[in-house]
């Protein structure tokens, strides 16, 4: 069930959002060939705890660390490491969920470490792009789908990329997780209309090949990889839907 949140409610997920978005550009600032996935946890962590907040990722559903850092053909959920460290040529996207005042805000974006190739460049920025004109075409009154599904996957698959297909957006604020659940390709299952007061993420995963398909390492329960290894890149932002159209908050 899609909730519409209150101003009241809007107001502690703005500012939730906010904090994330802080903490994400903080955070990335670290980014730097030899850093350790772990350090740029830790450092997320004490920048979100000394603002009086809780790092969401942090024991959701077992998840052990504070924040996710997904290298190169990890689509998402990487699980911070002290023996990871950034090479130049690497990709990477920090992905942030924070809690204050008992609400959520997440976001998320991927770097590059020093210079890499031009198909990984190309790869952020189509990527980057394909969510800004998801935001452009959220509405009241349109339906999601056609919104973010149908405009990310159009437009990435013009490049020759694709859309990861088993992950997706979802409706946040009160909860880590809500509905609705935001596909980033074609698909009309579930779709709604847009009414001012939802808030959803929406947060494409592209995969720099033709196949959507990934896979969850065994080991861990979490990491989740391209299943022919291809390069993937992610970007998130929270999304209120308002009487006029959208706001983003989690932009700083």
């Amino acid at each position: 069930m899609v909730i519409i949140k209150t101003p009241k409610q809007i107001e502690g997920i703005r500012l939730s959002s906010c904090l994330a978005a802080q903490t994400l550009a903080h955070t990335a600032s670290y980014i730097r060939p030899g850093v350790s996935t772990a350090t740029l946890n830790d450092i997320a962590h004490q920048f979100i705890t000394s603002h009086d907040a809780i790092p969401a990722p942090l024991g959701y559903g077992g998840f052990p660390k504070s924040i996710c850092v997904s290298i190169n053909n990890v689509v998402c959920h990487g699980i911070p490491n002290p023996k990871t460290k950034l090479k130049v040529g690497d990709i990477v996207n920090l992905d942030i969920t924070t809690i204050l005042g008992g609400f959520y805000g997440d976001v998320s974006a991927s770097y590059p470490v020093g210079v890499i190739s031009t198909q990984a460049q190309k790869l952020i920025d189509v990527t980057r792009e394909s969510l800004n004109r998801a935001i452009d075409a959220i509405k009241p009154g349109v339906k999601l789908n056609r919104a973010v599904g149908e405009t990310i996957e159009k437009y990435v698959t013009s490049f020759g990329f694709t859309p990861v297909q088993e992950l997706g957006g979802h409706g946040v604020g009160l909860k880590f997780h809500e509905d609705p659940f935001v596909f980033h390709y074609k698909n009309p299952q579930g779709d709604i209309r847009l009414k001012p007061g939802m808030i959803f993420t929406v947060e494409p995963m592209v995969n720099a090949s033709d196949s959507w398909k990934v896979y969850v390492d065994s080991k861990d329960g979490w990491t989740v990889t391209t299943a022919d290894g291809a390069l993937s890149a992610q970007f998130e932002h929270t999304i209120l839907v308002t009487p006029e159209g959208c706001e983003v908050l989690t932009q700083l």
